[in-house]
């Protein structure tokens, strides 16, 4: 899966629990969660649970604690579909 293919099924996960309609349609690698997109943290929960269920994949708390931003998601989600 391509960086591109990545960040488009990023947004779809994130969409629903955006706050910053602006922001969203100009997300890229840069973008953070809480301070960009206004995403409450239960709302980072619900989009991490999000992303196990669509790459079935295992996320342990401290890849949690570390998927703040765009960047941190694609490159967490990329080192699990490695394993």
């Amino acid at each position: 899966m391509n960086k591109e293919e990545l960040i488009a099924k990023l947004k779809t996960i994130i969409a629903p629990y955006i706050q910053d309609e602006k922001a969203f349609k100009n997300l890229s690698e840069d973008t953070d969660f809480v301070k960009d997109l206004k995403i409450n943290s239960a709302n980072l929960v619900d989009i991490i649970l999000d992303i196990e269920d669509e790459f079935n994949i295992r996320l342990e708390n401290e890849d949690m604690e570390k998927m703040l931003d765009v960047k941190s998601a694609m490159s967490i989600v990329t080192s699990k579909l490695a394993d």
